[in-house]
């Protein structure tokens, strides 16, 4: 009988903690408030990383908001193509409608490249991004995150919405899983 070695990943410690990732919300809600005051607003979060971030945020809105969620998966194969196919397509019509895309991590850009230009299409009024958290330096498609929480080095980060097989999306803070 052959035994499997198991490999087993452990947070190895906090890169931002709950206080400032909750700091940071409260921040860019301000500002989207501010922006939005006289306006309506879609928020659609990317599923299933974004959940945690949409929801925090939206304890925060005080505006004319409706919330809707996209599930998408990306198709690289061996060279980046950033195609993507929907799985969870919006249920609202967002023609003539200010978007705002709301992302957990924001790494090589293609898939939200390629989602924003999948929304332009269906003719919204205006189309932001707000990505809780930004990998410096991996950018293979660079696009404008109109708000971002933190900046991050290129470490696999577990929490605040982002996985490991599944595991570790309910964490409050973001760690390091070495």
């Amino acid at each position: 009988m052959l035994l499997q070695k198991r490999l087993v990943l452990k947070i190895s410690k906090t890169l931002i903690s709950q206080e400032e990732i909750e700091n940071k919300i409260s921040e860019i809600a301000e500002i989207i408030n501010s922006k939005y005051k006289e306006e309506e607003l879609v928020v659609i979060g990317i599923l299933k990383g974004a959940f945690i971030v949409v929801s925090d945020l939206a304890k925060q809105l005080q505006i004319d908001v409706t919330f809707d969620f996209m599930s998408i998966k990306s198709y690289y194969g061996s060279e980046s193509s950033g195609q993507i196919k929907i799985i969870k397509d919006l249920e609202y019509d967002i023609s003539n409608k200010n978007i705002l895309i709301v992302e957990d991590i924001y790494d090589t850009g293609l898939t939200l490249s390629s989602l924003k230009k999948l929304l332009e299409s269906r003719n919204p009024k205006s189309i932001e991004i707000f990505s809780m958290f930004v990998k410096k330096g991996v950018s293979k498609d660079p696009i404008e995150i109109d708000y971002s929480g933190f900046e991050i080095g290129p470490e696999f980060v577990v929490g605040y919405g982002l996985d490991y097989n599944g595991k570790y999306r309910e964490l409050p803070y973001l760690a390091v899983l070495s």
